[in-house]
């Protein structure tokens, strides 16, 4: 049987493909996050609507950081693709 000739690098450019797939599923978890932030926001709101503007401030906080961890988790794939 005869041996087949691999290119290495082609098994590194499958490899780096993986892994930033594999960094992208963060984004998932992320949208989730934002959904319950927004969820809690409407429940919170429609249990005490004084508090409306104070808790949409607290809202749009979560929203940003919970979309720092989907950008975070971009730039990590970017990188293994594209750096490494």
């Amino acid at each position: 049987m005869k041996k087949r000739d691999e290119n290495p690098f082609e098994m590194l450019e499958g490899a780096k493909s993986m892994g930033a797939g594999a960094a992208t599923i963060a984004s998932a978890g992320a949208a989730v996050g934002i959904g319950n932030v927004f969820s809690s926001l409407i429940h919170s709101v429609a249990r005490n609507p004084s508090l409306a503007k104070q808790l949409f401030g607290y809202a749009i906080l979560g929203f940003a950081l919970t979309e720092a961890i989907a950008l975070f988790a971009l730039m990590m794939a970017f990188l293994i693709l594209f750096v490494f």
